[in-house]
């Protein structure tokens, strides 16, 4: 399964990065593909480097005005226009989308990708990784729009709000019919 994982490329501490590297490990030795955004830096370095220091396969997707900052050495490597075009092309490699902590790049990111499920245009399971409390405000949030009726389906089938990365990886294993 190719898993697009969205996240921040920040300088994070330990209680952000050592969960995300355990994911990336998980995904790697489940034998799943990493697509990402394709950075070598923060905390996108540390995904990248603990899945393919398991092993696993590396596709990403920069973008021009970002590609100095680009990984070398992954076995794909796809440079977009933009943002926009980034994001379909992350969407049109995935299976599945995992959504790590971030700043205004990564929930823009989560919106969009949410946007396009309720609408339809993708069935692709998708998880917020709620990596120490991170997104509890979201959920709470999220939880108000489906009681107070702005989203047309139920919050379940939209998103899955996973504590850690084996819940997270269990989630998108069954939804893909992997286990």
């Amino acid at each position: 399964m190719n898993i697009c994982v969205f996240l921040s490329a920040a300088d994070l501490d330990d209680r952000y990065t050592g969960p995300a590297r355990e994911f990336a490990e998980l995904l790697a030795k489940g034998g799943h593909t990493l697509v990402w955004g394709g950075s070598d830096a923060g905390l996108m370095k540390v995904v990248a480097d603990a899945a393919q220091q398991a092993g696993g396969r590396l596709v990403g997707v920069s973008v021009e005005f970002l590609a100095h900052k680009a990984r070398p050495g992954c076995d794909e490597m796809i440079m977009t226009k933009d943002l926009a075009e980034r994001k379909a092309e992350l969407l049109a490699r995935s299976d599945a989308i995992v959504i790590m902590v971030g700043g205004t790049g990564t929930l823009d990111e989560a919106t969009e990708i949410l946007e396009l499920k309720k609408h339809g245009m993708h069935t692709k399971p998708v998880v917020l990784l709620n990596t120490a409390g991170f997104y509890d405000g979201l959920k709470q949030q999220f939880r108000r729009m489906e009681a107070e009726g702005f989203l047309p389906l139920p919050l379940a089938d939209l998103v899955f709000f996973a504590e850690d990365g084996v819940s997270a990886l269990a989630y998108l294993e069954e939804a893909a019919g992997i286990r």
